[in-house]
């Protein structure tokens, strides 16, 4: 009796596995073969309809510019991906936001005494409003006192408290991050 209860727990635990294992390599790739045919089989209004979720689903374009660097090399190559983006996407007709954010020595980007760059943001800002440029407050607080007067930033840069804290919180909103 003691016999045949290990003998059917043995089979019980056999067939368990039979039943819990992956199915083998060529069982996938019939299954796999099978939805394809399935897929291409798939009336246009099916198509049609899978289409348009893929419309409805897609995220908002959303771009961080950072410039960090006193380099008109650098704040223009800055303005040429934005102006760039802005481009491709205008011509797919999709919107795009983007934000160049400006903090330590990049700040003089937005500084209307040493700005290289402060007339191509004014043209940039009257032709792309979706651009926005932001000016960190700390480190014109720092300048101030370094330089012992106030900064005078241009008329199209918004101050934010902290640039850093203002990428880390736009990238946790999903925005996508780049360094030129």
């Amino acid at each position: 009796m003691i016999r045949i209860g290990s003998t059917v727990r043995v089979m019980t635990g056999v067939i368990a596995l039979l039943v819990m294992a992956p199915p083998s390599a060529p069982a996938q790739e019939k299954n796999q073969a099978a939805l394809v045919k399935k897929q291409a089989a798939a009336p246009a209004q099916g198509l049609k309809r899978t289409a348009a979720v893929a419309v409805v689903d897609k995220k908002p374009h959303r771009l961080i510019l950072q410039v960090n660097s006193n380099e008109p090399a650098m704040m223009n190559l800055a303005l040429n991906n934005a102006t760039n983006v802005m481009q491709y996407y205008k011509d797919l007709g999709e919107n795009v936001a983007i934000d160049i954010v400006t903090f330590g020595p990049g700040l003089h980007m937005l500084r209307d005494d040493t700005s290289p760059v402060k007339a191509r943001i004014k043209a940039i800002s009257e032709s792309n409003p979706s651009i926005s440029f932001q000016a960190c407050a700390n480190t014109r607080d720092n300048m101030s006192r370094t330089e012992s007067k106030d900064i005078p930033l241009i008329s199209e840069a918004k101050i934010v408290k902290s640039g850093v804290v203002r990428v880390m919180e736009l990238q946790e909103q999903g925005w996508t991050y780049v360094k030129p």
